[in-house]
C-alpha cells in the first residue's frame, strides 16, 4: 500500500495540472493577440515608405504611425565598400515603431540609386555586401530588407543577388521584400519572384513628366487591378504576398502645371482637389489619386485577399481630415 498514491494527492496533482493548462492557454492567447497587433502575417498590411533626408525621427513624428503596420526607411544605401553608415536615429526610430508592433525595414536602391550598387551585386563583391546587409539589419533590429533595385539594376546579376540575400536573411529570421513594377516584370524569373516574402507593386508612374506626349492619369484604378492580376494570376504569386502601391503625389502636364506635386501641396493650392483625381491649371492639368480612388483601391485589395497596400510616400500626405492614410486605415478596418 505504501507505494500507491493516496486519493488526496491525486486530487492535488489534478488541480495543479489544470492550473498549468489554464496558464498555458492564457499565455498562448496573449501571445497570439500580440503577434496579430500591428498587422502581422495574415492581417491587412498598411506599409508606408518614410522617405527622409537623414531626419528620421523628426519626419516620423509627423506621421500617424498608429495607422500603419509596416514602415520602410528609404533610402539607406551603402558606401563604395558596401558598408552602411551607423546612425543612432535608426535605434530610436525602430524602438518607436516596434513599441507599436510595427515592422521596420530599410530600403536599398530606389529610383535614383548610388552607382556603386551595380558593382556590389556582382558575384565578386556580392558575398561581402550581403554580409554587410545582414549585419546592419541585426545591429538595428530591422524586421528585414526592402530590395528596391530598379531599371539598370535589373540585370544578369540581380537573380543571383536576390537568391543569396534571401538565404542569408532567412538564416537570421529576417524578411525580404521588393518594390516591383509590372512594365518590366517579364525580366524576372519565377524563381526570383518567389524568393521575396512580400512584393510591393508599384502601381503608379504609368506616365509622367518624362513622357509629355502622353498626358493622363499615372495611377488609375484599373492599373492597380491589372498589376495585381498579373502578379497573382499570370505569374502565380500568392495574393497574400502582394501589396498594391498607392501614390501620395501627382504629375502635371502642360503649361503652368508642376511636373510633380505632393498630395498635401495639391490640396492646399487647389481647394476641393481631394474629391477628384485631376485638377485643371492655367493651361495644364494635374493627375493624382483623390480620396475616393484611394478608398476604392483599398477595397479592391481587401476583396482580392491581397496582403495589403503600400504607400509612396508618407511625407506627402496631409495632416488633417483629408489625409489619404486616414482613408486607407478607415477602409481597411471596415
Amino acid at each position: 500500500m505504501k507505494n500507491k498514491i493516496r486519493p488526496s494527492k491525486l486530487h492535488y496533482i489534478g488541480v495543479y495540472l489544470l492550473l498549468l493548462a489554464i496558464v498555458f492557454f492564457a499565455v498562448s492567447c496573449s501571445r497570439s493577440k500580440n503577434e496579430n497587433a500591428g498587422g502581422s502575417i495574415g492581417t491587412f498590411r498598411i506599409l508606408g515608405y518614410l522617405f527622409s533626408d537623414n531626419n528620421w525621427q523628426n519626419d516620423l513624428s509627423n506621421v500617424n504611425i498608429s495607422q500603419l503596420t509596416d514602415v520602410n526607411l528609404a533610402f539607406i544605401d551603402p558606401d563604395t565598400s558596401g558598408n552602411f553608415q551607423g546612425n543612432e536615429a535608426f535605434t530610436s526610430v525602430v524602438a518607436t515603431l516596434s513599441a507599436q508592433k510595427i515592422r521596420v525595414y530599410f530600403s536599398i536602391g530606389g529610383g535614383d540609386p548610388p552607382a556603386q550598387l551595380e558593382e556590389l551585386i556582382k558575384p565578386a563583391r556580392r558575398i561581402a555586401f550581403i554580409n554587410h546587409i545582414v549585419q546592419f539589419s541585426e545591429k538595428y533590429s530591422f524586421s528585414g530588407v526592402d530590395v528596391d533595385l530598379e531599371n539598370e539594376l535589373i540585370n544578369d546579376d540581380y537573380p543571383g543577388f536576390v537568391a543569396e540575400l534571401s538565404t542569408a536573411l532567412r538564416a537570421k529570421g529576417k524578411l525580404m521584400t521588393a518594390a516591383l513594377a509590372s512594365w518590366n516584370a517579364n525580366e524576372f524569373h519565377d524563381s526570383t519572384l518567389n524568393r521575396f516574402d512580400f512584393i510591393n507593386i508599384m502601381s503608379y508612374d504609368k506616365t509622367g513628366p518624362w513622357n509629355t506626349s502622353m498626358p493622363g492619369a499615372h495611377s488609375p484604378f484599373q492599373m492597380a487591378v491589372d498589376d495585381f492580376n498579373y502578379y497573382n494570376g499570370t505569374r502565380g504569386i500568392a495574393s497574400n504576398k502582394l501589396l498594391i502601391g498607392l501614390p501620395f503625389y501627382g504629375y502635371g502636364f502642360g503649361n503652368n502645371a508642376p511636373p510633380s506635386i505632393s498630395y498635401n501641396n495639391l490640396i492646399l493650392q487647389y481647394p476641393g482637389a481631394e474629391n477628384s483625381d485631376s485638377v485643371t491649371t492655367n493651361g495644364g492639368k494635374i493627375y493624382y489619386n483623390g480620396l475616393a480612388t484611394i478608398e476604392e483601391k483599398v477595397k479592391f485589395a481587401k476583396s482580392s485577399n491581397a496582403a495589403g497596400v503600400m504607400i509612396w510616400q508618407l511625407m506627402q500626405d496631409s495632416r488633417n481630415n483629408k489625409s489619404l492614410l486616414n482613408v486607407i486605415y478607415q477602409s481597411a478596418n471596415k
